[in-house]
């Protein structure tokens, strides 16, 4: 299909080939996957990638988890760039608003409020919230609306923004989540006879014409690689 949209560069070998080039910008884009399949790693490659080129990123944590902790982990990987954090990259923790007994309308506005005058202070170009789902386990009502909210406020300020969501045993995704989300990404862990593999998948992606079917994904100490076409 004809191409007008503006694209961002995943930094994924590979992924962007299959999606005309990278994600359309502006997008939200669901990042679906169980334990351990690489929702993480995944999310810092895109963000770096933006670094490397003078985009400024946002990494909101809902797992209140310090920065120096996840760099500890992440820094394993030659594509990190540890100088990056604290300036092309803010990093956020939102654990401060997850109460089960207290996550009110007014509790979930504030959250909305927040994340907005983040944006707003450093302006990025991506966006990553990482895992969305954990949001969901405080709310009893409106989730959804809350997430088309969300997603709403993201697309207006002009970024390409991935939510990362776990995956139940029984769903290959959160249905929720997918519902507002522009495009989504399934990333599997398989059992098969000779051990494990992973693979990726682009299930959705509005206005692009996207490979589509499970491909290999390699994860190793350069970050994630497509192979498009090996099952």
């Amino acid at each position: 299909m004809g191409d007008d949209f503006t694209r961002l560069k995943t930094g994924i070998t590979g992924l962007d080939d299959m999606i005309e080039g990278g994600l359309p910008f502006p997008s939200v884009i669901l990042l679906a996957g169980g334990t351990g399949t690489g929702k993480t790693t995944f999310s810092l490659q895109f963000l770096m990638e933006g670094a490397k080129k003078g985009e400024k990123g946002l990494f909101f944590t809902a797992l209140s988890e310090p920065a120096q902790w996840m760099l500890r982990f992440a820094s394993r990987y030659s594509f990190i760039d540890k100088a990056a954090f604290g300036r092309e990259i803010e990093y956020v923790d939102l654990a401060q608003f997850f109460s089960p007994k207290d996550f009110s309308a007014e509790r979930q506005e504030a959250l909305l409020e927040m994340i907005d005058a983040k944006i707003m202070e450093h302006m990025p170009q991506r966006i990553v919230i990482d895992p969305i789902t954990v949001v969901g386990q405080f709310f009893s009502i409106n989730y959804r609306q809350f997430l088309y909210d969300l997603s709403a406020r993201l697309t207006n300020w002009q970024s390409v923004t991935i939510l990362t969501g776990e995956s139940h045993p029984n769903e290959v995704y959160p249905l929720e989540v997918a519902y507002t989300a522009d495009g989504v990404i399934i990333l599997y862990y398989i059992e098969v006879e000779d051990g494990r593999r992973r693979y990726i998948e682009v299930l959705k992606m509005r206005g692009t014409n996207h490979l589509g079917g499970k491909h290999a994904l390699d994860l190793s100490k350069s970050g994630m690689s497509v192979q498009a076409g090996l099952k």
